[in-house]
């Protein structure tokens, strides 16, 4: 999307009398936002017009129909009920579009009262993108949505990277510097909705590549957002402070990213304000860096077919709160090089593992919190309505009642931290809230009844007149018949009088003398009846014809006052968001520890990484649900071998379904979750920092860039081999497999090689390639493993249990019985894999490739003894005699040939 001025070419169409003034209005408001679906409202409806109809229709699967005529055509339409219109934006969104949202800002007898002609003022009063997201039905409240911001500045050096990126639905917002080999981790670690960048950029094709993997919307906007001076002047205004000097020490490409990102949100929310927090930034080799495929191989918060089921967050996850849920997922995407903060979280994890009725109190108490971060922000953008005033008052009230369980001596300092942000929140606020609101509020403003009785006397007497007229014009006739002695007076209602007070005409006198005369005055006699008036009554009729109105202005009084209230309270309300998230965290992971045997890693400096009894989370836990049998734990020693100053390199043989796959990612998890400030799935984990995880796992083509499966391998492994560093864990499986046995064979043994000798890293691989075994002969620090498996009349039974030492097998043909091949193809693969292994036996790799006629198809219906050799030779050479061309001196000396063969056979 780019925001522009209305353009130019639909003067001469806006001047045209035959435009009517509606539609003369439709265009301008679209000439404004040309990207945009306009969503134009008419009453209880948005209506689509013209091209943003047919589009539309086409996309929600709604009927198109025609409004009028525009120049002589119809002009096609299409609509969504305002009350559902969350729901069509949705899919809009999901759809790739952008939607600018037209509202009519006055009343329409406003408009009446110009003229009858007059148009219904509208404007429209944001811009729905991907990245702006703010309504509860349009976000998952169990993760973040990001717009990010991609800022560049050119330098003698080359070009200064910075991503910033800003959840409004939370007020999240944080910075990071990059280059552009660390920008597709970047990317791929926060996962934006929606990724800001300058049109220069976008068409540069140095990073054409990196933006197209981001899987995400990408809007390209004029570089002029994109200048460091006009962002800095942004910025400084946003935050409406003097100096960035307290946000730390920003590059000039961290003000043109946040910046630029400050500039789109103030654009799309039409001037509402959404309560970022100063943007964070975020020191360089913070957190371990991931790579997209790495991320992708190790499922980490989605399974490869896009699911959360199965994936590593969905197994850990025990948390009870929205914002505990996204935090989840952050430190599982995100997890921590600094030894200090890892050992703060598992010092918070163990107390809570240890302190079991304090942690079943948290988790009761927070299952009340509701999701406060997002209620505030749309409070704050004039969105929210009176069940987010409900939510901030619950999420406020538990974290009061968080507070009060946390305040008992000898807690570790993050639980400590926490307590104090809980505990910050002012009893006024508390208390204003918990008074002001019904329990169970109506979702929006409109439909009032959401401020409690007694709170507001005049709002009471309102709601009195509006819904009990009746007993209040009871209560007033008992009143004056006691202050008049007139026993049948009445007081009633018509259109022409109002209400007036009717006594029978014998009364007259009386009420038309002192002193009733100066309170009744007449207003009409009939036959039999007196009617007369009172100041009172005429206030009354006032009142009560205006008292709907009135309580619903009183009720939207009420709520900008409860809404200013929690604007002043905001940032102890942010602090507290947050810290209701990481608790939630906290007791999750102490619940999932004690729940599945999980122990404390000792994570430290250094290289260190010892795994004794590892468990796959994930796997672990499939098993159990399918009742298929515990999980086999093994243990993985990768760090230095006595001498080294290096990690191990694990080569790994076995047999397919044995478990190598599992093994290789059970232990990059265990470390992830270890620096994640999680407990981990084994007896005892020792983990030095790894600062790069890389993984190659699985088979996989690209062929929209026209990659095969080989090409994507081999790309995946490159950028191992250029990237890993002596601190990183590097996961590879099957190297080579995809091409050719020689031509994979030599450059699996290259990498092992490069591994060893450049990259200095501890690693684990996988190869069924058994030649690569020997080179633990040669190189100090590659140790050889492999998987356990016994045969039992004929079958293999898998033991998943990972030992020293190399397998002479991969036992596919078993594999592939379990698969359910046909018999014949079974037989017939048995009786190759024998002559090929006896072949090899004999005669090496030569013997085998002079071999090839057992490649031959064979269409044998049932098995059968092999031919001779020799035996081939006699029936090759009879199948080359020619009789009728062969003179008798030529057929004797081929009869004496083929009985030399024969005889020899």
């Amino acid at each position: 999307m780019t925001l522009e001025e209305p353009r130019a070419d639909d003067a001469d169409v806006l001047d045209d009398p035959r435009v009517t003034p509606m539609m003369r209005q439709y265009l301008e408001i679209k000439a404004a936002n040309p990207d945009c679906l306009l969503f134009y409202r008419m009453g209880d409806f948005y209506e689509l017009f013209f091209e943003d109809a047919e589009a539309a229709s086409r996309a929600l699967g709604i009927t198109l129909t025609v409004r009028g005529k525009h120049l002589g055509r119809d002009i096609p339409m299409c609509g969504v009920p305002l009350h559902t219109a969350d729901d069509y934006l949705q899919r809009l969104i999901a759809g790739g579009f952008r939607v600018a949202v037209c509202e009519q800002l006055e009343d329409p007898s406003e408009a009446r009262k110009r003229g009858s002609k007059s148009v219904v003022q509208r404007d429209v009063v944001r811009l729905v993108t991907p990245g702006t997201l703010t309504e509860e039905r349009l976000l998952d409240s169990s993760r973040n949505n990001f717009l990010a911001a991609l800022g560049r500045v050119k330098g003698a050096g080359g070009d200064e990277l910075a991503l910033a990126w800003a959840d409004i639905s939370t007020g999240e917002f944080r910075l990071m510097a990059v280059t552009a080999g660390e920008l597709p981790a970047a990317l791929a670690r926060v996962a934006p909705g929606e990724l800001l960048v300058s049109d220069a950029l976008y068409d540069s094709p140095e990073y054409r590549q990196a933006l197209r993997e981001a899987k995400t919307s990408v809007t390209p906007l004029p570089s002029a957002m994109f200048d460091s001076t006009a962002a800095e002047r942004r910025l400084l205004s946003f935050f409406a402070v003097a100096s960035l000097d307290g946000f730390g020490d920003l590059s000039r490409a961290d003000v043109a990213a946040a910046g630029a990102l400050v500039a789109y949100v103030d654009r799309t929310q039409k001037g509402g304000r959404p309560p970022l927090r100063p943007p964070r930034p975020e020191p360089s080799g913070a957190v371990v860096s991931i790579d997209p495929a790495t991320r992708a191989n190790l499922e980490l918060t989605q399974t490869l077919s896009g699911e959360r089921k199965g994936s590593l967050l969905w197994a850990l996850d025990r948390t009870v709160t929205s914002a505990g849920a996204r935090e989840l997922a952050k430190r599982l995407s995100a997890p921590l090089t600094d030894l200090k903060e890892i050992t703060r979280r598992l010092d918070a994890v163990g107390h809570l593992v240890e302190a079991r009725e304090m942690r079943a109190s948290l988790r009761e108490a927070l299952k009340a919190a509701p999701d406060l971060a997002r209620s505030r922000a749309r409070l704050a953008l004039m969105r929210g309505g009176p069940r987010d005033l409900a939510c901030v008052r619950d999420g406020v009230v538990a974290a009061g009642e968080l507070a009060t369980i946390l305040a008992v001596g000898g807690l570790p300092a993050a639980l400590e931290e926490i307590s104090a942000r809980l505990g910050a929140l002012s009893d006024e606020l508390r208390g204003a809230l918990a008074t002001a609101l019904v329990e169970r509020p109506p979702l929006n403003r409109r439909d009032g009844n959401f401020i409690a009785d007694g709170y507001r006397p005049e709002l009471d007497e309102a709601r009195a007149l509006r819904d009990e007229s009746r007993q209040v014009v009871a209560g007033l006739q008992a009143t004056y018949q006691d202050r008049t002695g007139v026993r049948s007076l009445k007081v009633k209602h018509n259109n022409v009088l109002g209400y007036f007070v009717e006594v029978t005409a014998q009364h007259e006198a009386k009420m038309r003398a002192e002193p009733l005369s100066g309170e009744f005055f007449h207003r009409q006699s009939l036959a039999n009846q007196i009617r007369f008036s009172t100041n009172e009554l005429a206030d009354l009729e006032g009142r009560i014809a205006s008292a709907a109105d009135r309580a619903m202005a009183l009720e939207n009084e009420i709520f900008d006052t409860l809404c200013h209230a929690i604007a002043e309270e905001g940032e102890r309300l942010d602090a507290a968001g947050e810290a209701l998230g990481e608790l939630d965290v906290l007791c999750s992971l102490a619940e999932i520890a004690a729940e599945r045997d999980f122990v404390r890693p000792e994570v430290q400096d250094g290289i260190a990484f010892d795994i004794e009894g590892g468990r796959h989370p994930v796997v672990e836990q499939a098993l159990e649900a399918e009742r298929s049998g515990p999980f086999v734990a093994n243990d993985c020693v990768l760090g230095p071998a006595d001498g080294q100053d290096a990690g191990r390199l694990l080569v790994i043989t076995g047999p397919n379904m044995g478990g190598k796959s599992t093994f290789l990612r059970q232990n990059a998890l265990i470390a992830l979750l270890a620096q994640a400030g999680s407990f981990v799935p084994a007896r005892r984990a020792r983990i030095g920092i790894v600062d790069r995880l890389f993984s190659r796992v699985g088979a996989a083509d690209d062929l929209a860039r026209g990659r095969s499966t080989f090409m994507v391998e081999m790309v995946e492994t490159a950028a191992i081999l250029n990237q890993a560093g002596p601190r990183s864990l590097v996961i590879l499986d099957e190297i080579g497999r995809g091409t050719a046995t020689f031509d994979g064979l030599s450059i699996a043994w290259a990498a092992i090689e490069h591994l060893h000798e450049v990259n200095r890293c501890r690693s684990l691989f996988a190869t069924h390639f058994h030649e690569l075994t020997a080179l633990a002969e040669t190189l100090p620090r590659v140790f050889n493993a492999t998987l356990r498996v016994k045969e039992w009349q004929g079958d293999v039974v898998f033991l998943h249990e990972v030992v020293s030492g190399t397998a002479d097998r991969s036992y596919g043909v078993q594999v592939a019985r379990l698969a359910g091949l046909p018999e014949a193809v079974l037989s017939r693969a048995k009786e190759v894999l024998e002559r090929l292994e006896d072949t090899e036996r004999k005669s090496g790799a030569a013997g085998l490739v002079s071999d090839l006629p057992l490649f031959a198809v064979h269409l044998a219906r049932e098995a059968k003894p092999a031919p001779a050799a020799k035996d081939d030779a006699l029936r090759l050479r009879m199948r080359d005699l020619a009789p009728d061309d062969m003179t008798p001196r030529d057929a004797l000396a081929a009869l004496y040939e083929l009985k030399r063969l024969a005889e020899e056979t």
